[in-house]
């Protein structure tokens, strides 16, 4: 599971840091999570093939976290895509990117679909074989959702060297790995765990973009493998964190806490301080495992 963090600032754009926007790789397959100003650009820059988009998960319609969808979708156009699209967002998102193509006569020339979320519960959002995408209700000024990855259980491994011990043919590997118990050349019926080993723990990737501090997310992302929280501020602002329905760095590490998962890391800064090393210091106080996103950060999780 790769992380490529685009850009992790809260509201306004700046020369040298940018609004939400990362790129999640699960089972090889991309997903942009989020497109604020500048997407596109930071696209290019960390070398992210424009092909392979064919999922765009929006969390709600502040700027800073769609006002570059239109862009990105009209330079698709440009370069003559002809792969479809899914945008997955709040009922609006269609509305807004549709009426932009409309006076600009600029309607793509790929399949592009809309995809309204206004459930206030959990709702299963997009599944294949290989894994599933849920909303995760927030709190926050307008109406707004994280989003949950989940990879599926994979095949169990197989034990070559058991196998071939067990004179099992080859034509009967691939029910091994389905877990299926086989008969020998000999007629021995080989029980499954003798010649396999478990298959890898499905990771999971929890996206919790703004949002007030939250308890209720707390069963739906319990033990995921990484949670990335938005930490607006730091203790000394923390009076304006729920007037603004936003999170300090210790909420952020409480809820990780509590949900036990195994990674958290901490974006979505304001821009009024200038050292954010500051966020990690203050989270860890409550939660040991801390990372800090930042543009044009990648983070492998194995």
């Amino acid at each position: 599971m790769k992380l490529n963090i685009l850009g992790c600032y809260a509201a306004t754009p700046r020369s040298f840091t940018n609004p939400t926007s990362q790129v999640l790789e699960m089972k090889n397959e991309l997903f942009l999570i989020d497109c604020g100003e500048g997407t596109q650009v930071q696209l290019r820059r960390n070398k992210v093939k424009f092909s392979r988009i064919k999922h765009i998960f929006i969390s709600h319609l502040h700027g800073d976290h769609c006002y570059g969808l239109v862009g990105l979708i009209s330079t698709f156009r440009l370069l003559n895509r002809e792969t479809e699209l899914h945008v997955y967002g709040p009922k609006g998102i269609k509305e807004i990117i549709t009426l932009q193509l409309k006076l600009s006569n600029s309607w793509t020339n790929y399949p592009l679909y809309f995809h309204e979320l206004s459930s206030k519960e959990p709702q299963h959002i997009f599944e294949n074989e290989k894994l599933s995408v849920e909303t995760i209700p927030l709190i926050h000024r307008i109406y707004t959702n994280g989003f949950l990855f989940k990879e599926k259980p994979g095949d169990r491994k197989l034990l070559i060297n058991k196998a071939v011990e067990y004179n099992i043919d080859v034509s009967l590997y691939k029910s091994l790995k389905k877990g299926k118990d086989v008969t020998s050349e000999t007629g021995e019926l080989i029980p499954n765990h003798l010649v396999t080993a478990p298959p890898e723990t499905p990771k999971s990737y929890a996206y919790c973009s703004d949002t007030a501090f939250n308890q209720n997310m707390i069963p739906q992302i319990s033990g995921a493998t990484v949670l990335y929280h938005e930490s607006t501020f730091l203790e000394d602002k923390a009076d304006l964190a729920f007037p603004t329905k936003h999170s300090t760095a210790k909420e952020a590490a409480q809820i990780a806490k509590e949900a036990g998962v195994k990674n958290l890391i901490l974006g979505h800064y304001s821009t009024r301080y200038s050292n954010i090393n500051l966020f990690r210091e203050e989270a860890e106080t409550i939660f040991p495992k801390v990372e800090l996103a930042d543009d044009g950060k990648t983070f492998i999780f194995e």
